[in-house]
This record gives C-alpha cells, structure tokens and sequence, in this order.
C-alpha cells in the first residue's frame, strides 16, 4: 500500500484509540507526509499514537503537514514522534510544535528530530509548544547533530523552565555548538524543575567549559528530589575548575541512589577530580554509580582525592569506574584499593584502568583491596597496558582468590610482561575460585611461553562449575607444553556450553594440538565452540588430532574454526570434513582454512563431511589461496544439494586455479540451494572467464528466494559478456 492509500484509510478510522505506525525509510518525502497529516487530523479519539517517520526526505512543509494533524488530536496523553534523519530545517521543527502546543492533556511525550539542519530558530520554536504543555511528566526530546547554538538552548531551557511537574526528563543534544552561554540558559530552566526524579542529559561535544558546567551545577542544586542521574559531558573543555564545580552541586543531590556521569576527555586533572571526588563523599545512599574520566590527565593525587571520597560510599553495589589512559601510578592505585577495601556491599564492580603506570606494586595493592570485597560476584578489571610484571600478576591472583563468592570474572592483563611465572600464579589463585560459572581471561601479548604450564592449567582444572569461557592467549610464545597443560584443565570442564579459545600466533604443533584434542573430547555438553589456531604450526597431523576430538562435540550447534595460515594440506581438510560430519546438530558454521594448500582433494572431502551436516542454515567458508582447481568446486555439491536449509550462505574462493569447469560446477552446486536468502560469492583472481561466469549466472538464476547477492569476479584476464 503506498503512503496515499495508507493516508486515504486512515482517513475513515475516525474512533481509533491507539495507533502505531512504522514509516521508516520508505521515501516519503512532504506531499505524502502531508497527506498523511491530513488523514490523521480525523482521528481526534486518538489518546496514544506512535509515528516513525525516520529517514524519509521530509522538509519543512512535510513537517509542518504532520503539526497541523497533531493540532486536532487535543486528546493525545502519549506521543512517540520519530522524524530524526531528514530535512525539516528551523521552518519545518516550528510549524512541527507549534500545533503540539494545542496537545495540552499530554503527559508522556518523545521527539526525536536528530540529524534535521535545526538551528536556533527551530529550537527556540520548540519552546512555546512544550512551555503550553504543562501536564507532561514524562519528556524525551532527541535533538542530536544539529545547529541549535546557544540561543536555541536557552530558548529550549525557557520553555522546560514552565514543565514544573516534570518527572523524568531525556535531553540529547550532542553536537549543537551550545557552548557555555548555551549550557547555562538551559539549566537555569532546569532549577524550575524541582520535581524530577529521573533525569537524563547528553550534552556530548559542545564546546561547554567551566563557566557552563557551574550553571549546570547550579541547576541540579535545586533537583533534590532526584534519585536518578545520567549526564554526558565528553569532549568539552570543563576543566577542573567546571568538575570541581559540578561535584559541588551534585553534593546538594542527596537523594542520588543511581549516578551516571561520564566525562571523558574533559582537561578535568587532579584538581577537578579531587573535587568531583568531595561531592561523591556526601552522596552516602549511592547504590549504583558509574563514573567515566578516561583521558582526563589524572594522577596519583587525583586518584588518591577520588579514592578518599569513595571510601564513604560504603552502600555502593554497583560501581564502574573508568579511568584508561591517565597516569595514575603506585599512589593512586593503592589509595583506590584502600576505598575498595570499605566498599564492602559491592557486588558488581567494573573497573578500567588500561593505558596507566599502574606496575606490580599497585597490581598487588589492588589486590589486596579487592580481597576485602567478599561479597562480589561480578567483577571486570581491565589492566591491559601497564608495565605488569609476574609478581603483580601472581599477587593480584592472591587476591581473588578470597573472592569466593564470585561467579563472573572479566580479567584483562593483555600486553603486560606477566611472563609464565606470572601467569602460572595467577592461575593457582583462581584455581580457589571454585564458583565461577563465568570467566573471560584476556592475556595477549603477555610474554607467556611454555614453562611452568602447571598453575595455570590447575586453576582451569579446579573451576569444574564453568559454562562459559573465554581464554585469549594470542601473540604469545606458547608450544606443545602449554597447549597440552591447557588441554588437560578444560578436558575437567564438562560442563562447560560455551568455549571461545584463542591462540592466534603462538607456536603450537601436532604434539600441542594433542592435548587441546583431549580436552574438546570431553567436552561433550558444548554448544557453541570457537577456536582460533591462526598463524600458528598446524599441519595434517596436528588437524586430524583435533579432529577426532571435535568428532565428541555431537551437540555442537554454533562452530567457528580459523586455521588461517597454517600448513594443512588435503589430508588435513578431508579429516576435519570426517570431524564434521559428527556434528549433526551444527546450525551454524564458520570455518576458516585461508592460505593452506588443501586443493582439490581437500575440499572434496572437507564437503563430502559437510553433506551429513543437514540442519545448517548459515555457512561461511573462507578457502582463500588453496590451490583449488576446478574438481574441488565441483564438489561442494554433493554438500550444498542435502545441505537444504541453508539460508546464509559465504564463500571465499579467490586467489585459486578454478577456471571454466570449476565454475560451472560451484553453479551447478548452488542451484540446490532453493531457500538460499543471502550469497556472498568471492571468486577474484581465478580463471574463470566469459562461459565460467556464464554459466555460474545461469545457475544462481534458480535460487528465487534470493534477497541479498553479493558476486565478486575480479579475473586474471578479462570476461566479456
């Protein structure tokens, strides 16, 4: 039905109570949004109507159509109105609220009009219509990526200045140049609204410096009845004078239960974060809060002035503190560990500190303070980049190990210098954990090679609880030991659902892949596997060692294999084909073998594998540089014709030998795939020439199901049609 016709029926549906309409991208443009305005003038029943206009070529006076519809619907009590992405201008927002200002009975009410060339004019337009509506309790008005300036935002702020019984407020208004004279005139508006509980502003990237981060102080002084805050203000110019000014304010906020504010990139220093911190001390019934001050300059002092403040939030929760790339070093770490050390409620904690001078004595001090919170079950700590050696890896490990109660664990130590000794204690800490269900180890580019491979495998081997686990030992010196010690922990990991293990770029070799064999082995309640042995010194052998293991994994549903260069020759791949063909239950698979050399017999057997794997809906094979000649497509069809279900469907063939009959073959294969929805075929640098592509074109002319076709045939000599 086209937009006039909808309009034409909607005309006649003059008792409609309710209404929700999704219009998004769908070129429109003014004459049928005008239309459509006018359709919905008749439905003056209308009390809830939800319209999403987003991207669809609407101006001004497509705008201004939609505002005299709305002026009928004078019973409206909730409006969602979507038009972000198009061309309303100032014209198009005025003639848009100035009709709103007739909705006088609204009480929830969303605009969202980002990305719509709206300067100062419209913003300031806006204003009468929301200072007439004096019943709102809910507003959320989304203004992203304009023009307002200062002028709109304190024309913006004069009209919230009359919504004295607003209750929950969402302002969005990144990137509009407001600047401080911009941001004050907004917030003096905000004093008015003394009632809000629940208040949300993003005022990201606007120039906003200190004399405008005070005016918002100022504002949120009266909010005291505010139990909810979330306020952006990265890549500003606040500085410590505007932190320092803003925590002033937020101290008068002692009803905050939940805060959020992130001032990432701010100039803020220490002195602006130690006075940030001497608000947060007075904030005593926070539960939640996340505080954001990466790239703030920040040191031992502000560390120490912030961690001081903490320490008073002794009925925190939740608390997420980010604060990647300042240089905070011995000082400032161990004052945080101290405020740690009194959060003793805390449940969930998420702490950033990557790209610091944290080192091996604040590592430990900081884990020392973690082991006074033994009531934590989530904890993320992000510690990548930062001079830690093994004595601060091995400490930190201490530490947790006190955290019995813990269930998920995020640790990141990547490209530190932890080394084996490290990483082995480490390991032995964890092994104490007993009740993780969860646990994602990140550990890169640490240094790790294969000595001393026991603590860290005992730590795996001990934590028989896990379901989910993800292990990044990429960009390491790990051999046949490790991997083997390695193998041997998980294979105690039964119950484990969910394994992602990368060892991209290591040393790892037929002996390795023994060991990670037998641990796959018993794994046999996994569900979801994804194995990286990228780059590393895999060949025939060591394929069919892990072949066999993946032969258990029978309730496999979701697979992603990459052995990107590697040494596997046809051998290798006709074994993991057998491997595959165990997995009956796959649905999903992604299996990358670039730049091997299985040629034409591999794949012929890696596909005659495939063809048990009956109930796959979404394939991606990436054959990259594999001395595929024509027999080796011509293969997959024995695969893709019992292969029926499949819908998505990738295939990365470039830089082989297949010429003419190989692609007439991989044509004549994916003619059985009549349910195909989306193809990406990838044949660049073959030799397939005019009757290859011919004939591959005649037979992708039989998937009539197909949405999505995306064909790459960049040849070694040209293909005339």
């Amino acid at each position: 039905m086209s937009a006039s016709g909808l309009s034409s029926a909607l005309a006649n549906c003059i008792n409609l109570s309710n209404l929700i309409l999704q219009l998004q991208s769908n070129e429109i443009g003014d004459e049928d949004a005008s239309g459509l305005g006018s359709a919905l003038a008749n439905c003056i029943n209308l009390s809830n109507f939800t319209l999403q206009l987003s991207n669809n070529q609407i101006g001004a006076m497509g705008a201004s159509g939609l505002g005299s519809a709305l002026a009928n619907c004078i019973n409206l009590s909730n409006l969602t109105l979507q038009l972000s992405q198009n061309q309303i201008g100032d014209e198009g927002a005025s003639g848009l609220c100035s009709d709103l200002a007739n909705s006088i009975n609204l009480s929830n009410l969303t605009l969202q009009l980002s990305e719509n060339q709206i300067g100062a004019m419209g913003a300031s337009g806006l204003g009468p219509a929301l200072a007439k509506c004096i019943n709102l309790l809910n507003l959320t008005l989304d203004l992203r990526n304009n023009q307002i300036g200062a002028m709109g935002a304190s024309g913006l702020g004069s009209a919230l200045a009359n919504c004295i019984n607003l209750l929950n407020l969402t302002l969005e208004l990144t990137e509009n140049q407001i600047g401080d004279k911009g941001a004050s005139g907004l917030c003096a508006a905000l004093a008015n609204c003394i009632n809000l509980s629940n208040l949300t502003l993003k005022l990201s990237r606007n120039q906003i410096g200190a004399m405008g981060t005070s005016g918002l102080g100022s504002a949120l002084a009266n909010c005291i009845n505010l139990s909810n805050l979330k306020l952006n203000l990265r890549e500003n110019q606040i500085g410590a004078m505007g932190a320092s000014g803003l925590g002033s304010a937020l101290a008068n906020c002692i009803n905050l239960s939940n805060l959020r504010l992130i001032l990432f990139f701010n100039q803020i220093g220490d002195e602006g974060t130690s006075g940030l911190g001497s608000a947060l001390a007075k904030s005593i019934n926070l539960l939640n809060l996340t505080l954001g001050l990466s790239g703030n300059q920040i040191g031992d002092e502000g560390s120490s002035g912030l961690s001081s403040a903490l320490a008073n939030c002794i009925n925190l929760s939740n608390l997420t503190l980010k604060l990647s790339n300042n240089q905070i070093g011995v000082m400032g770490a161990s004052g945080l560990g101290s405020a740690l050390a009194n959060c003793i409620n805390l449940s969930n904690l998420t702490l950033l500190l990557f790209s610091n001078k944290i080192g091996d004595e604040n590592a430990s001090n900081l884990g020392s303070a973690l082991a006074n919170c033994i009531n934590l079950s989530n904890l993320t700590l992000q510690l990548c980049f930062n001079q830690i050696g093994d004595e601060g890896a091995s400490n930190l490990g201490s530490a947790l190990a006190n955290c019995i109660n813990l269930s998920n664990l995020t640790l990141d130590l990547s490209i530190n210098q932890i080394g084996d000794k490290g990483a082995s204690g480490l390991g032995s800490a964890l092994a104490k954990c007993i009740n993780l269900l969860n646990l994602t180890l990140q550990l890169s580019w640490s240094q790790i090679d294969d000595q001393d491979a026991s603590g860290f495998g005992l730590a795996l081997a001990n934590c028989t609880n896990l379901s989910n686990l993800t292990l990044n030992l990429s960009n390491n010196q790990i051999g046949a030991i490790r991997a083997s010690g390695l193998g041997s922990a998980l294979a105690n990991c039964t119950n484990l659902s969910n394994l992602t293990l990368d060892l991209y770029n290591n040393q790892i070799d037929a002996i390795g892949a023994s060991g990670l064999d037998y641990a796959l082995a018993n794994c046999i309640n996994l569900s979801k596997l994804t194995l990286s042995l990228q780059s590393n010194k895999i060949d025939d052998q060591s394929v069919s060692v892990l072949d066999s293991a993946l032969a258990n994994c029978t309730n496999l549903s979701n697979l992603i294999l990459d052995l990107n260069k590697n040494q596997i020759g046809a051998m290798g791949a006709s074994d993991l084909g057998s491997a595959l063909a165990n997995c009956t239950n796959l649905s999903n698979l992604i299996l990358d073998i670039r730049s091997n050399k299985i040629g034409d017999q591999g794949l012929s057997g890696l596909c005659s594998g495939l063809a048990n794997c009956t109930k796959l809906s979404n394939i991606k094979l990436s054959l990259r540089s594999n001395e595929i000649g024509d027999q080796g497509p011509s293969g997959l069809g024995s695969a893709l014709a019992n292969c029926t279900n499949i819908q998505n469907l990738g295939f990365d063939l470039s830089q082989n030998q297949i010429g003419e009959t190989g692609a007439s073959g991989l044509g004549s294969a994916l003619a059985n795939c009549t349910n195909l929805l989306n193809l990406t075929l990838l044949l660049n640098h073959n030799q397939i020439g005019a009757t290859g592509a011919s004939d591959l074109g005649s037979s992708l002319a039989n998937c009539i199901n197909l949405l999505s076709l995306s064909l790459s045939l960049k040849q070694k000599q040209f293909i005339h049609f």
